[in-house]
């Protein structure tokens, strides 16, 4: 634009203007590198004092490139102007926690903010500070240990909050043994964070947190969609270790979805691709490695497929060598197993084991009353809404699906409750095991005779099956919302009811043998009656 200068004083403020233009320019620039150090806080003040020295080797990234401290426990790392640099917890130290037990171990650098986008992001963080410091504390850390797992809490609204508080949060009020939380993405509402942050505090031990699609905003970059995760749980993408175990927590929800059909697909960014190659060259083969992300790696349900083609591979890819690992993810709203095998890409030897443990929300607050007075919220394929913990002891793991206001209910037995007594009787045996996978081996006796076994029999849950049939022919409107609509679960077993029996009330007794070796058992009462057409 060319426009004429015609006093002095038009002349001094366009002076004074682009001088101001450049002092901020210069002042909003971001050096090319980031450092700082990585130090034990002794006196737990949260800054680096004279005598607390550097801790060696601890592993500091900027979400892509990871480096380890120096022998003075500093690190240097290129720099951005959209980046969150966070320390990689070391086994045997802990980091601090904020006042909603929130682990402070990352550092956000938006000097301009976030984006606009009509929701809440990171307001602007100014310069870059001289030294990126993190304090850790040394801690006795055991090689056994447990992780509590949510999946999906998804508090949509506040009564929605409340469910979640009353039925999983109140239950769960010091951790159970667990040392620490984690939420497998769908959080609830996104103005709804600071409720559902007070909700997990509650618990009373260190929380973390990864990435969902309901958690994302809007917008056609994908890599600007966590802007609000971002302001209020940090990266999207990190790392940490317990014990002999290291996590891998990361964004895979891609949108826009490349295939057209939908706002999202399960994927990888090849920036955090890059950051779990970089962090994996730090971490020992014989360490037990668990990966946490959102969607599923593998298709459980029928249909358009959900995660992109050919990004599960790229990340067994970076996985070869590495033999004892783990793999989980929410979004379902279902329990799930596959365990992958070479056959399937994956590069090493025996399988890869990818497990989905349901949702805290069940079938998101749906359904009638339960013991607590909230929606039961049976899920999809007619497990209960609840949670899992994770043990891990060395490199080795179990876990445990435990449902909300019935912890010790691990199967669900359908049979009729009246059986006539005939040679041969269309009723079923149908077993809902809820953590049940297809390696698992579920029998069945009568009075205590010879067990049989049950047939692996993926079918809809009949008790959920039974719920959609009161609402179909209730005289009045149940209370609630009418649960959802049954999907073939991946853990019915069953067969045919035996019938040939003496007349009288039997005991039918369920067996499960997990792939673990563990037992579980419930029973089951019936009665035989003369066949009305004798």
């Amino acid at each position: 634009m060319f426009f004429e200068i015609n006093n002095k004083r038009s002349v001094v403020i366009l002076l004074l203007l682009f001088i101001w233009q450049l002092s901020h320019l210069t002042h909003a620039q971001t050096p090319s590198t980031v450092s700082g150090y990585v130090f034990e806080d002794l006196n737990k003040n949260g800054k680096r004092d004279s005598d607390e020295i550097g801790l060696v080797d601890i592993g500091v990234t900027n979400g892509v490139q990871v480096v380890l401290t120096d022998r003075e426990g500093k690190y240097t790392l290129p720099a951005s102007e959209d980046m969150i640099v966070s320390v990689i917890k070391p086994s045997g130290f802990s980091l601090s926690l904020n006042e909603k037990n929130q682990p402070e171990f990352y550092y956000i650098h938006k000097p301009n903010g976030s984006p606009e986008t009509g929701e809440k992001g990171v307001a602007p963080t100014g310069d870059l500070p001289s030294a990126v410091n993190f304090p850790l504390y040394r801690t006795d850390e055991s090689d056994s240990f447990s992780v509590l797992l949510f999946g999906d809490p998804q508090a949509d609204d506040l009564t929605n909050a409340g469910y979640f508080e009353k039925a999983i949060v109140d239950e769960l009020i010091g951790g159970n043994g667990a040392v620490f939380g984690l939420s497998l993405g769908d959080l609830g509402a996104r103005d709804l964070y600071p409720v559902y942050i007070s909700n997990t505090a509650k618990i009373g031990i260190p929380w973390y947190n990864l990435l969902g699609n309901h958690d994302m905003n809007k917008g056609d970059r994908d890599e600007l969609t966590d802007e609000t995760y971002e302001a209020s749980f940090g990266p999207a993408s990190y790392s940490l270790n317990y014990g002999n175990a290291h996590f891998i927590i990361l964004d895979d929800v891609v949108t826009p979805d490349p295939y057209g059909r939908s706002s999202y697909v399960g994927g990888f960014r090849e920036d955090i691709l890059a950051f779990v190659e970089n962090d994996l060259k730090y971490v020992p083969k014989d360490k037990l490695v668990v990966l946490a992300f959102h969607i599923p790696i593998y298709e459980f349900e029928v249909g358009p497929d959900q995660f992109r083609e050919g990004d599960r591979e790229k990340l067994f890819a970076l996985l070869e060598g590495y033999h004892y690992t783990l793999s989980l993810s929410g979004h379902t709203h279902s329990e799930n197993h596959h365990f992958f095998t070479p056959e399937e890409g994956w590069p090493n030897e025996g399988f890869h084991h990818h497990y989905n443990p349901g949702a805290t929300s069940g079938s998101i607050y749906v359904g009638p009353k339960d013991s607590y007075g909230t929606p039961s919220s049976i899920m999809r394929d007619g497990t209960p809404k609840g949670y899992a913990f994770l043990t891990i002891k060395g490199n080795q793991y179990s876990y445990e699906y435990v449902p909300s206001g019935d912890n010790d209910w691990k199967m669900s037995v359908h049979i009729p409750k009246i059986v006539p007594q005939v040679k041969k009787y269309r009723g079923e045996i149908s077993v809902n095991f809820f953590q049940g996978s297809p390696r698992d081996i579920l029998e069945f006796r009568i009075d205590g005779g010879e067990w049989q076994l049950l047939e692996f029999k993926p079918d809809y849950d009949k008790f959920l099956l039974d719920l959609h049939y009161e609402w179909d022919h209730a005289d009045t409107l149940p209370w609630g919302i009418r649960p959802s609509t049954p999907l073939i679960s991946s853990h019915i077993w069953s067969t045919r009811m035996p019938s040939d029996l003496p007349l009288g009330m039997h005991e039918l007794e369920i067996r499960a043998t997990d792939w673990l070796g563990r037992n579980y058992s419930t029973r089951k009462t019936f009665e035989v009656v003369p066949d009305h057409l004798q």
